[in-house]
């Protein structure tokens, strides 16, 4: 708490933490080869998530400006689209389509997250500034600025996550997003120091959204565009303090009674186990195989194994016995009626029972169609669901960071499958040697399938040689993905 007189006008020193995060992003010198290469893939899954979210008409429609008819000729490209917006209305729409089909990357601790949600606002403010800058005879930004700004916002998201739960609040985890995005635009706009910690201020000072649209029963499509939102929200906070020099609040965390720990944070102030480095970014998992809820993953891949010796014996299942880290068993483990798209991705029952019976699970599975299917809520009220105390253990281990999963089938002639059981899904740094070559496949098929074959060709081409990638201006990059 705040030693500062609640009477007195005296303005206090800021908060430790928002000059923590001012001092990384102005001194820190990004070293780590792995972790530049780990945000390339980064990049290109969350471009791919983006493009595989233009098949779904409520995620386009809120692509565009947010008056109908208005647009700025020259302004951000949103991919996917022949949209040129603001770069606060291109950071909600980018945002948007990343983070809609739950399919980018993601973030486990006490908070859950997605850091490349980040990408809304960095993509945005960057195109804007490189386009900026040729108007202006000036120099663009190229893709490696935008993946070190990226490893950045990722360390930022991530290490606020490692011990400070949000959701124990009921606050949403794009908190952070819009925490990170903020920082890290606000220096991409060229703010100093000073600068920055007023941005971050006036972030916390927002508050936070809550997660009742991610529960049953509200459980609603907002947190598909959640995460734009919180990119809208950042940009705007950094050009209010680059281009306006608006006050801070310095301790807009510690003021006792207004500050945010007192409101928000049940008085707790925030704990960090690690100083800012490129850790996130070097442990980020990847969504490659499945649109699951990350905490289910692992379970998908246990039906998967399992499809071929249980999928034509659907109906002489007795139970199944599903076992979890404790934040699956709270976040995603549901009974009852499935009102929608993103209440049945965040079911862990769900997504066990389409891979059991078709041997899948794909984005449109989640669709009415086939949740309309008798046999998923069947399967559904067959099984149980309880924490395994290993699996807590091994997810909050530094070293680890498992997202272990266990499934076994019973039937009703007292015969079962074995225990299938699976730590790291594909997507896990442990596995990264497996996983990139699927990643890139997902890209490929993505970009394929939404954009015009000269502009895949191009891309695929830029994008195979690491160097000439990292070298190509980032509006350039972003008018390969027009249409």
């Amino acid at each position: 708490m705040s030693g500062h007189d609640i009477r007195s006008a005296v303005r206090p020193d800021p908060d430790q933490p928002m000059v923590d995060i001012a001092n990384y992003i102005v001194d820190y010198v990004i070293d780590s080869p792995e972790a530049y290469d780990t945000a390339r893939y980064m990049l290109l899954d969350s471009l791919a998530t983006s493009m595989l979210a233009m098949k779904f008409p409520d995620c386009v429609k809120h692509l565009g400006p947010i008056v109908p008819g208005a647009v700025l000729p020259g302004g951000v490209r949103v991919p996917g689209t022949s949209h040129e917006l603001d770069p606060v209305q291109a950071a909600f729409a980018i945002g948007t389509q990343i983070r809609w089909l739950d399919f980018n990357d993601t973030w486990l601790a006490a908070e859950w997250g997605h850091p490349s949600d980040n990408l809304g606002a960095i993509l945005s403010v960057a195109d804007y500034l490189s386009r900026k800058a040729e108007r202006e005879g000036g120099k663009p930004l190229s893709v490696r600025d935008v993946l070190g700004w990226a490893i950045k916002a990722h360390e930022i998201q991530g290490c606020y996550a490692l011990k400070n739960s949000f959701n124990r609040v009921g606050l949403d985890h794009v908190i952070l997003v819009r925490l990170a995005s903020t920082a890290v635009a606000t220096a991409m706009l060229g703010g100093s120091r000073e600068q920055i910690i007023n941005a971050i201020s006036h972030s916390w000072i927002d508050n936070g959204v809550l997660r009742t649209y991610r529960h049953a029963p509200n459980t609603g499509p907002r947190k598909s565009w959640a995460a734009g939102d919180a990119c809208r929200r950042a940009v705007t906070h950094a050009f209010n303090a680059v281009d306006k020099n608006v006050v801070g609040y310095p301790s807009a965390l510690s003021a006792k009674t207004w500050g945010f720990y007192d409101i928000a944070f049940k008085g707790k102030q925030f704990e960090f186990e690690r100083p800012f480095g490129s850790y996130v970014m070097e442990n980020v998992l990847f969504k490659i195989s499945f649109p699951a809820e990350f905490h289910a993953q692992t379970a998908v891949e246990c039906a998967m194994q399992l499809h071929g010796e249980v999928g034509s014996r659907i109906d002489e299942i007795e139970r199944i016995e599903i076992e979890t880290q404790e934040a699956g068993v709270r976040i995603i483990d549901k009974t009852g009626p499935l009102a929608n798209y993103a209440d049945r991705d965040h079911c862990i029952q769900y997504m066990v029972a389409v891979p059991l019976i078709f041997g899948r699970l794909v984005a449109d599975d989640y669709n009415d169609d086939v949740a309309a299917d008798p046999r998923i809520d069947a399967l559904r009220a067959k099984m149980t669901v309880k924490e395994n105390p290993q699996f807590t253990k091994d997810y909050f281990d530094p070293e680890k960071r498992y997202i272990g999963n266990s499934l076994q089938v019973f039937f009703k002639d007292g015969t079962s499958t074995a225990k299938v059981s699976i730590d790291y899904p594909i997507g896990h740094r442990k596995r990264r040697d497996e996983g990139i070559p699927v990643l890139l496949k997902k890209f490929e098929a993505a970009i394929t399938a939404q954009l015009p074959a000269r502009n895949v060709s191009r891309i695929l081409a830029a994008s195979a040689d690491a160097a000439r990638f990292e070298a190509m201006p980032v509006n350039q990059l972003l008018d390969l993905f027009a249409i």
